[in-house]
């Protein structure tokens, strides 16, 4: 009896490693399942949202509408809106035609384009990713550093010896290298301090339509031939967190389809363009980021746009809607391409109440601005300068998030 039991034990060894190997190929093949279905944990980054029970101060809210009202935009705090809400509906009916013809949108990009794209784009192996996606599962973001970005500050002539030298004194330092300033004319001075980052457009001075597309157009433009992973565009009026910008990026990869900013209106735009052809006769609601607060758009997007608005093909595609240039390029993207805009609440432009940004959460924002309306500053309450020497509160916001610059008080 003995006998037997030993002689038994190498096969009760072998089922042994034989249910063993099984049981790890079925949880190799689960997990294979798994994460081809639902892509791998922690990967996709959350879109933000707008908390809708967040009280917000109406009665201020209010009088920056009207304040504004005159203005290119209607606004408003941003707000992601429910399905039920409401459009803000602005008709166009000073439009003879619009036709869609020559802004055609291809599904898959053609040979041609490729080889287009590739010669623009000195990034190959960004631009090899976008051709592998379809066929590849989800990809690991890459790691964002600073230099992946241009930053592309939009500013003109008459605000160059107050907003731009603010701008140059403070956080332009933490990104000399990455930020170009886009204005409307020469400045050696500013070209010096700049260190050659300010480019003359010679798109018309001033705060209208045709003036602000034209910017946009260059400074998308120049992106294009930068290679760099992402495009983040401000105005002359913000004050950018340079860290928290690197590590909001850093969140998303440049090789998806993502278009980043905080709409200033409530609700989506609705807009009803007349024209003599019946077909393209319809009403066209969309979102887009205030260029007041800044966005940022993946490479991988503006690649899309290239054969649409690229080549000075953005200001004929503002002229035809005619509306302004933060407006023009949600047209673009959330309509044509149908891209939806991800809102990021860390961006904040002047055109929402500033004091209610709590100073603990500074170094969370990635961008802020500041307005002076009717003998009042719309700007952040942060302790530091008095209100004389700082009146947009910008030297008092730098020394609150990097102490260490020398012209800040020592603490």
């Amino acid at each position: 009896m003995m006998s037997l039991t030993v002689l038994s034990l190498p096969q009760r060894f072998k089922r042994l490693l034989q249910a063993m190997t099984l049981a790890v190929a079925v949880v190799y093949m689960t997990l294979l399942l798994y994460q081809s279905a639902y892509g791998y944990p922690g990967m996709q980054p959350q879109h933000s949202q707008v908390d809708a029970n967040e009280p917000v101060a109406a009665t201020h809210r209010d009088q920056l509408l009207q304040d504004y009202a005159h203005s290119s935009t209607p606004t408003q705090p941003a707000a992601a809106a429910a399905s039920a809400s409401p459009t803000t509906v602005i008709i166009r009916k000073d439009i003879r035609s619009f036709n869609f013809s020559d802004i055609e949108v291809s599904e898959r990009p053609t040979a041609t384009l490729l080889t287009e794209l590739a010669r623009r784009s000195r990034n190959g192996e960004l631009l090899h990713d976008l051709s592998q996606r379809a066929v590849t599962a989800t990809p690991q973001p890459p790691i964002t550093e600073l230099d992946d970005i241009f930053i592309s500050v939009k500013t003109t002539k008459n605000y160059h010896d107050t907003r731009l030298a603010l701008i140059i004194k403070t956080w332009f330092q933490l990104a000399r290298d990455q930020t170009w300033f886009f204005t409307d004319t020469d400045d050696h001075y500013y070209q010096e301090k700049t260190k050659g980052h300010l480019i003359n457009t010679k798109c018309s001075q001033g705060h209208f339509r045709k003036a602000l597309c034209c910017k946009m157009s260059a400074e998308l433009d120049v992106f294009l031939e930068s290679g760099k992973k992402w495009f983040c565009h401000f105005d002359d009026d913000n004050y950018v967190n340079v860290p928290r910008l690197v590590k909001l990026l850093d969140e998303y990869s440049p090789s998806v389809d993502w278009y980043l900013g905080k709409p200033s209106i409530s609700s989506p735009l609705e807009i009803h363009l007349d024209s003599k052809n019946t077909t393209t006769n319809k009403k066209i609601t969309f979102w887009f980021a205030t260029g007041g607060a800044g966005f940022c758009l993946s490479r991988a997007l503006t690649l899309k746009m290239l054969p649409i608005a690229g080549g000075g093909k953005f200001i004929s595609i503002g002229d035809k809607i005619r509306f302004p240039d933060d407006v023009t390029m949600g047209f673009i993207i959330e309509h044509l391409l149908k891209v939806p805009l991800t809102v990021v609440d860390n961006f904040h432009s002047h055109l929402e109440p500033m004091e209610f940004i709590r100073s603990e959460t500074f170094h969370d924002q990635v961008s802020f601005s500041y307005a002076h309306m009717k003998n009042q500053w719309n700007v952040i309450k942060v302790d530091g300068f008095d209100l004389k020497t700082d009146p947009k509160r910008f030297y008092s916001l730098h020394c609150q998030l990097f102490p260490y610059f020398s012209f800040c008080p020592p603490r």
